[in-house]
């Protein structure tokens, strides 16, 4: 019987006998002396005494003397262990003995089967089958092991090198890599290294017989079951989600109550580089058997054409890939916000910036945070191509894009966020099967919703500009000419002119005023669209009601429009251009908060007012340019309706009937509505377009010379 732990071990690792172990020991507590201060003595030398420790009783020739033994029997000051063990009552309610229970048995694991390549645990089966199962089993074979490595290579949670090398039933490793297993056997040469194989072999194949038909007969017929659905999904393997649509690769699986749940990795993009990012996939419970392709997820080989579906996942990919980055795009179908409750969806038809890097800064709480891409098997190169087309990533079409944000932000000064760096310099290449995980989605904001939200990849596209709109324009040429000089000007030297205070007035505002309906709106619409430059449109109640508000709100803006280029609109921008009083601080806290923040704007912004005789004189020396806008004239009016009315059929109305319409004095907006109007009552009757139809809305109108 193996011997129990020492009774007593002394500090310097001999052995010796506790005090109290011996029976005759138990004296030594009657005759200890007291501790209680000696009769007599004076306070000082009781102080005296305890000051000195108890180093002092310990004689200097090493000899113990009888005031150090009666220090070692005071509580704890033994230097030894005392061992008590574990005992049941018959109630089972825990106690503690000094003696080993009797019914202890002796360990079965020693050194005699530490000669074992393999320490199989049985307990009884239930199944009917058989007799035993295995419990587990202990791998000690070295030679075993060094061929395991190979077999349930990168297998998570398994690590081949430990000394006790453990699987437990049902052995799943083992289901998942039975066919590497059996050619690992087939092709091993060592004569040593194949007759542990060869037993492993045996016997797994008795215990997992029943396991591997199972599985055979499932994937033979298609189906599967909720509590097998671990046979089919690997780790490693990659599946298919959302219908088909999607490609995630397995961590790991699990099983719940009514569920099996996997752990899955994808391919993102984070603002300056690639890596993974965890998902998990639920399959909820069913009765009986159900399709494998029917599944909430299931494995890619077993769609109906893997071949042809990796392709079109692949081009996906590479399609996400290509919008790494910042990117100026169009958007057109359903997309995701963040609600209170969780995620909300969105019909969008708008024009989107597309950028992680904004996204983290202007979403703190829903930053995206990723793990560093398996680089273990890639070259190393200062400049990585990628393994899709270059060629791909040209917008020849004029669409803004730019694939890192050193190039993005040129002369970005801020270093708000040290993982400013390019995405060339540090993102790895994607592999192919990087690709085929790639993400379906991208985070970014929509103009015309104002929101920042995550689009499908499937639903983005170029923007088609319209090359007309500044052609267009009712302006004098000269006027056009000169506005669309400084813009451009502008964009692409704002960093050559500096204020004598570094970063102030750098930005360029164009005041345009008038009365309703004379294009001050559609003067900044073309302007961007001329330039290809992002338009951010907004009036004052965008910006909220309080200061506070105000100013949060507009600083966002403001750093967004300078970050992407963007033209900003403040449209109607009458409170905060108005003339300050005594008598509305709260308008005038408004008013010197737009002023300030314009002080330090880098970038291009058009303000709209019908009141411009209001407007307040401190307003004056920050407007770069002040145009106004006086009513059509005859020329104009004409010009206009021809305009609307070609843009509507292609083709305009004859000269006479131009003139005709003309004499009507009506503003832009006007003109507009009542040819869209005439479009409608043509259409209802089958028609095209002509100045009859316009007639009959003016005179409902009562629009008459």
């Amino acid at each position: 019987m193996s011997t129990p732990a020492t009774e007593g071990i002394g500090c310097n690792g001999s052995a010796s006998k506790s005090v109290y172990d011996n029976a005759g020991d138990t004296e030594d507590f009657d005759e200890m002396p007291s501790l209680e201060p000696n009769e007599g003595s004076t306070d000082d030398e009781n102080n005296e005494h305890d000051s000195e420790g108890i180093d002092t009783t310990v004689a200097t020739n090493g000899n113990v003397t009888k005031e150090d033994q009666d220090v070692k029997a005071q509580v704890g000051m033994i230097s030894d262990v005392k061992n008590l063990y574990e005992s049941r009552s018959a109630d089972w309610t825990t106690t503690w003995v000094d003696k080993i229970p009797a019914n202890w048995e002796e360990p079965v694991e020693n050194s005699e089967t530490a000669r074992y390549a393999l320490i199989i645990r049985n307990k009884k089966s239930h199944d009917g089958r058989k007799k035993l199962r295995i419990d587990s089993i202990v791998v000690q074979s070295p030679l075993l092991k060094r061929a395991l490595r190979d077999i349930l290579k990168d297998y998570p949670g398994i690590c081949t090198y430990i000394d006790r090398l453990t699987f437990d039933a049902p052995f799943k490793p083992f289901v998942h890599r039975w066919a590497n297993l059996v050619t690992a056997l087939q092709d091993e040469e060592d004569p040593a290294i194949k007759a542990h194989l060869d037993l492993f072999h045996l016997i797994m194949a008795e215990e997992l017989e029943y396991d591997l038909k199972q599985r055979d007969d499932y994937i033979a017929n298609g189906v599967i079951t909720l509590r097998s659905c671990w046979m089919i999904f690997q780790p490693g393997t990659v599946i298919l989600v959302g219908g088909g649509e999607r490609a995630v690769r397995v961590v790991s699986g699990s099983e719940s109550l009514d569920s099996f749940d996997l752990s899955c990795e994808i391919v993102d993009w984070d603002g300056t580089r690639f890596g993974v990012a965890q998902t998990s996939v639920s399959i909820f419970d069913f009765p009986g058997t159900k399709a494998i392709t029917e599944l909430e997820a299931y494995p890619l080989e077993y769609h109906a054409n893997p071949a042809k579906k990796k392709k079109e996942l692949m081009e996906r990919g590479k399609a996400f890939a290509r919008l790494s980055g910042y990117h100026y795009k169009h958007y057109s179908g359903v997309a995701t916000g963040k609600g209170p409750w969780g995620p909300i969806s969105y019909n969008v038809n708008s024009r989107i910036i597309i950028d992680t890097y904004a996204w983290n800064r202007f979403n703190p709480n829903s930053r995206v945070s990723l793990k560093p891409l398996d680089d273990t098997s890639r070259p190393t190169q200062t400049k990585p191509k990628p393994t899709y087309d270059d060629s791909l990533d040209s917008d020849d079409d004029g669409n803004e894009s730019y694939d890192s944000y050193d190039e993005y932000y040129a002369n970005e000064a801020d270093n708000e966020h040290p993982d400013h760096i390019t995405q060339r310099d540090t993102a790895l290449p994607l592999t192919e099967d990087e690709i085929l995980l790639c993400s379906t989605t991208v985070r970014g904001y929509s103009l015309k919703n104002k929101k920042w939200l995550t689009f499908f990849v499937a639903s983005v596209s170029d923007i088609r500009f319209n090359d007309r709109a500044f052609e267009r324009l009712v302006l004098p040429n000269d006027h056009k000419e000169l506005l669309l000089a400084l813009v451009e000007s502008q964009m692409a030297n704002k960093e050559t002119f500096d204020d004598i205070i570094q970063g102030k007035g750098k930005g360029m505002i164009v005041l345009l005023s008038g009365p309703p309906g004379v294009g001050k709106t559609l003067t900044a619409e073309s302007v961007s669209e001329n330039i290809r430059a992002p338009l951010y449109m907004m009036s004052a109640g965008d910006l909220g009601l309080t200061s506070s508000d105000v100013e949060s709100s507009l600083s966002n803006v403001l750093e967004m429009c300078t970050k992407w280029n963007a033209v900003l609109l403040i449209d109607e921008a009458d409170v905060f251009l108005e003339q300050r009083s005594v008598n509305d601080l709260q308008r005038n806290k408004l008013v010197s908060i737009f002023l300030r923040m314009l002080e330090y704007y880098e970038g291009i912004l058009f303000l709209t007012t019908n009141r411009v005789a209001h407007i307040d004189t401190a307003f004056q020396s920050r407007i770069h340019i002040s145009m106004a806008y006086e009513d059509l004239s005859y020329s104009s009016r004409r010009r206009v309706w021809n305009d609307f009315i070609e843009a509507g059929q292609n083709w305009g109305l004859p000269e006479e009937d131009l003139d005709r319409l003309a004499v009507y004095e009506m503003n832009g907006r006007e003109i507009k509505n009542v040819v869209k109007t005439a479009q409608l009552l043509a259409r209802r009757k089958y028609q095209s377009l002509g100045v009859e139809h316009i007639m009959s809305v003016l005179a409902i109108e009562k629009r008459f010379i």
